[in-house]
């Protein structure tokens, strides 16, 4: 059995695909997930040839079993969990005057109502991490718009508020068991999600994967009396709205 290990959903490529690799790098053994299984296996290679140990399962995370399968394959194989990673996602706006049931519906499923059963699943592999070294660390991926409501993105930004709130109250219910949670909040970051704004809003101002794999990192390493609830990424130097 591995010393640490990892799950990560969304895993294929972004902010996933580089925490998996930071991971990696760190000593973690990994579960990988993400709902295309192509892409899934060509990360999954990447990460091997890396010399990481790793497998993948893929599948929606927004359907129950996929999480299910995804927490049961990982204790089969590794027995041990340190870190969750809940990243998984996506972005779909419209105006409230012409929003769609189906995106809705995916928003809460595959932005949201995923976290709370990777959280019930993995429980006991949390806590017994938890008791053994005080640092296991769930990490869910929300987004600057989990901070402040954005026009055209309001289902989107009503999800990732929900990540922020669960987080806080993940820490308040499991703290005195040594598991952290830590909400990522950032702006846009370069990767194919943030397509649509790359008119408006150039490249080399963004956020880099890498910057938050990297911020992620030092989240491995604290003492067991500190938790880092959430951490905001924000453009350097710019204002988005003065790109609308």
């Amino acid at each position: 059995m591995p010393n640490r290990a990892a799950i990560v959903t969304g895993a294929s490529s972004g902010i996933g695909l580089a925490i998996a690799r930071m991971l990696g790098e760190e000593g973690h053994a990994l579960t990988v997930n993400s709902r295309r299984p192509e892409k899934l296996e060509a990360a999954v290679a990447e990460l091997t040839q890396a010399g990481f140990e790793v497998q993948g399962v893929p599948g929606s995370v927004a359907d129950e079993e996929v999480v299910k399968a995804v927490v049961a394959a990982h204790r089969d194989r590794y027995g041990r969990l340190d870190v969750l990673v809940n990243n998984a996602g996506v972005g779909a706006g419209e105006p409230v005057e012409q929003l769609t049931t189906k995106k809705l519906d995916l928003q809460i499923g595959a932005n949201f109502r995923h976290i709370p059963l990777f959280y019930r699943e993995a429980h006991d592999m949390l806590v017994a991490a938890g008791a053994e070294h005080g640092n296991a660390l769930v990490v869910n991926t929300s987004s600057i718009s989990g901070k402040r409501g954005e026009a055209w993105l309001s289902v989107y930004s009503a999800t990732k508020h929900a990540v922020v709130g669960f987080t806080q109250a993940m820490n308040k219910e499991l703290g005195k068991q040594h598991v952290k949670s830590c909400a990522l909040c950032p702006a846009f970051v370069d990767t194919p999600m943030t397509d649509f704004v790359k008119g408006a809003v150039p490249t080399d101002r963004m956020i880099t994967t890498t910057d938050v794999a990297e911020m992620v990192r030092p989240l491995l390493r604290l003492s067991p009396g500190c938790t880092v609830p959430e951490i905001m990424f924000e453009q350097t130097g710019f204002e988005i709205a003065e790109s609308f």
